[in-house]
């Protein structure tokens, strides 16, 4: 189930909330109990996990070389 963020406009409050997709945004503030409860634009959770992405952003096999900026002279 995904975290949405909420935030009321009379007390300030912020909080998460883990909500199926299709339930309906709540509208009640938990501290204060006002109807002027949020839900906020928030960005997500990406994680990318094991091997394969390189530096330059391509699952190559082999990681990428970085550019030298040394030319060993």
């Amino acid at each position: 189930m995904p975290t949405y963020e909420y935030g009321c406009s009379a007390c300030g409050n912020a909080w998460e909330e883990f909500q199926r997709i299709s339930d309906d945004a709540l509208d009640t503030c938990p501290k204060c109990h006002a109807k002027t409860a949020k839900r906020q634009i928030s960005g997500g959770a990406f994680i990318l996990k094991g091997g394969g992405w390189a530096a330059d952003l391509y699952g190559s096999s082999g990681a990428a070389k970085p550019s030298g900026g040394d030319s060993g002279s």
